[in-house]
């Protein structure tokens, strides 16, 4: 049987847990993927303590597959899926969990991977990378306008600083002081988050922030709201929808579709956006891999990889 890394209930590390599955049969609309390899990200944890997604609903039926994002090969396809053939290297949003051998995948939510994309690179795409971009286009700044991310230091912040450069902005990025050559690397000026960063962002920024792209929520986005004058150019993925709009923005809308994934995989094809994995870990490291980006150690992606 299949194995997986799961949670058994909502809780901390001590729900997690090593399980064999049952090979997932794709319905209607969806492909049976052999997972080559899994993105790591905060939501995934953040799911373990019971956080659900916007809209989602429904009681949960444990044990619960962590992982959202995959690349792989086809093994089986549902009925009514046209585009793709068994034996098509593929990534996208895994349904059914992603730290495991088989997961089915929408066919809506899938693409078809480059021939130049290792898939520990592709893995990182879906959630991490279609997030940036999704947020970044949401803002719709002009070429040369100014983009402050906050959290840039981790997987979506790393790849909204690159897709920001790739569409003419300038790029500010908020991470801790550690993480300054890392954010500089990607082509954004740093400023050291902490106690009156506002005032260093201010510095780095003297003809003012055009736009702000939050990943950390809470203080940080009430502080990063008052660098702004339009207040309809805050969007977050680190804080709920209440919590951004009575600041007067909004949530990062994700598209979720086949055609984002398509464009951030040219991004990466042509050399403007590198997920930058610093940590790669078996299967059977799963809980290893997830640790590091539960504390906050990590620096862009980590990746765990399935062997076959």
């Amino acid at each position: 049987m299949p194995k997986a890394y799961v949670f058994t209930r909502y809780g901390g590390p001590e729900t997690e847990a090593f399980v064999d599955v049952d090979r997932p049969t794709p319905g209607p609309g969806r492909l049976l993927v052999a997972v080559r390899a899994a993105g790591v990200n905060p939501v995934d944890w953040k799911q373990r303590t019971g956080y659900r997604r916007p809209g989602e609903d429904g009681a949960q039926v444990f044990p619960v597959v962590f992982g959202n994002e995959v690349s792989g090969v086809v093994e089986e396809i549902g009925e009514g899926v046209e585009g793709f053939a068994v034996g098509d290297e593929v990534f996208g949003t895994a349904l059914s969990g992603g730290y495991t051998e088989y997961t089915l995948v929408p066919a809506a939510v899938a693409a078809h991977k480059p021939a130049e994309l290792a898939h520990a690179t592709a893995a990182t795409l879906p959630v991490a990378a279609a997030t940036a971009y999704d947020g970044v286009r949401q803002l719709d700044l002009p070429a040369g306008a100014t983009l402050l991310v906050t959290g840039a230091g981790g997987g979506v912040g790393a790849a909204a600083v690159q897709i920001a450069r790739a569409f003419g902005l300038r790029a500010v990025g908020v991470a801790s002081g550690a993480k300054k050559d890392f954010v500089e690397s990607l082509g954004a000026v740093h400023v050291s988050s902490g106690p009156d960063w506002q005032t260093r962002a201010r510095a780095a920024a003297p003809a003012g922030v055009d736009g702000v792209y939050d990943l950390v929520g809470g203080e940080v986005l009430a502080e990063a709201a008052e660098l702004l004058t339009d207040r309809t150019k805050l969007i977050t993925a680190g804080a709920p929808e209440e919590e951004v709009r009575r600041l007067g923005g909004a949530r990062v809308a994700r598209a979720r579709n086949a055609a984002v994934l398509e464009e951030v995989a040219r991004l990466v094809v042509n050399g403007d956006l590198d997920p930058h994995i610093t940590g790669t870990f078996p299967l059977d490291r799963a809980g290893e891999a997830l640790r590091t980006v539960e504390e906050g150690h990590s620096r862009g992606k980590t990746v765990i990889e399935v062997a076959r």
